[in-house]
């Protein structure tokens, strides 16, 4: 018994034409193979078990099947949702998509970029929080900018500022809206659990609910605005060190829903009860949330449509004179975890 990959050759020796043939009827090549023809090798193809060899078809075409999807932790439900979207747009075009995770470190980004280039990669969504690091991100301009001139396609949801089609979520005003909504409620004295001072997502986010703080009135105390990593764990650590230090508020603003379920554990773990001690509210509305009790008032963010935006932008025929923005804009709501003070 013959063991091995079947070859092309073989296929057009069962099917009982040339080789030329087999190939434009197996490549999809424009020149035109009569029905019959067509017939007997996707036939001979499918009996023998024949798979085109993608990589020669990448040479040959300078493209891919292949669309990229990079995110800082696949985990986090907030870029799961976003692959959903991506994921889906992608199928519907008959292309698989390629994961690559950053485990949020600046640098990764541009080397999976260029190696999604390497691999001929048609479209590339980059999803994900800009650093403050001004090198890191010049040195994904360029990636991108070598990735478009070879003929591939980028977009992106995160901040504005790269050479791509961008999906921006409003991370400030979606903020402020919040913020304004817990004071009509009744709040005037709030913590923070404000995430890494180097991701551009938690400090948008912080400048809105501050700004919105500020406009009414309301200061915030220095040590009820406590930083900490973007994560689950990051929210229980943060809510321990607050607790730890003393906090008089009767509401908790957590950047992202992701450190909010943390934070809620904290304090249940500290014998405190939510939102009667002290009400919690979140950002971005994650899928995970219908499991959560009590349930979190929150910013919503429409995470799967946004995947699905971004993908349609990169695989869009059509070259823009200039990149595209797209904002995107939070809606407040309102669950249990928020209660005006005086029925806490």
């Amino acid at each position: 018994m013959e063991t091995g990959y079947v070859t092309l050759e073989q296929v057009a020796r069962h099917a009982g034409v040339s080789l030329a043939t087999a190939s434009r009827v197996i490549n999809g090549s424009t020149r035109q193979v009569g029905e019959k023809l067509r017939e007997r090798v996707t036939a001979s193809a499918r009996e023998l078990g024949y798979l085109a060899n993608a990589s020669a078809q990448t040479l040959a075409r300078n493209t891919s099947s292949l669309v990229g999807l990079i995110v800082h932790d696949i985990s986090d439900p907030y870029f799961s949702s976003i692959a959903a979207g991506v994921t889906g747009c992608a199928e519907q075009e008959g292309l698989i998509v390629v994961l690559g995770t950053t485990g949020r470190a600046p640098q990764r980004e541009s080397d999976l970029l260029a190696t999604l280039r390497s691999h001929r990669a048609r479209a590339v969504v980059l999803a994900g929080s800009r650093s403050i690091d001004e090198e890191s991100t010049r040195r994904l301009s360029a990636e991108i900018a070598m990735f478009t001139r070879q003929g591939g396609r980028v977009a992106c949801v995160t901040q504005e500022g790269l050479p791509a089609d961008t999906i921006v979520p409003d991370n400030h005003n979606g903020a402020a809206a919040l913020a304004r909504h817990l004071i009509a409620q009744g709040h005037h004295r709030f913590a923070i659990l404000a995430g890494p001072t180097d991701l551009r997502t938690a400090r948008d986010r912080l400048d809105g609910f501050h700004a919105a703080l500020s406009n009414a009135g309301i200061e915030l105390a220095h040590h009820n605005v406590v930083h900490g990593a973007f994560t689950r764990d990051g929210g229980y650590e943060s809510t321990r060190r607050l607790l730890a230090a003393g906090t008089d508020a009767t509401c908790l603003f957590v950047v992202n829903d992701v450190m909010a379920t943390g934070a809620m554990a904290a304090l249940r773990d500290a014998g405190l009860r939510i939102p009667q001690d002290l009400s919690v509210a979140g950002f971005d509305d994650i899928p995970t949330l219908r499991d959560l009790t009590p349930a979190l008032t929150t910013v919503r963010l429409p995470l799967e449509w946004m995947g699905e935006e971004a993908a349609r932008l990169a695989l869009r025929e059509e070259h823009a004179a200039s990149p595209r923005v797209i904002p995107v804009l939070g809606e407040v709501v309102q669950r249990e975890s928020t209660a005006p003070p005086s029925q806490a």
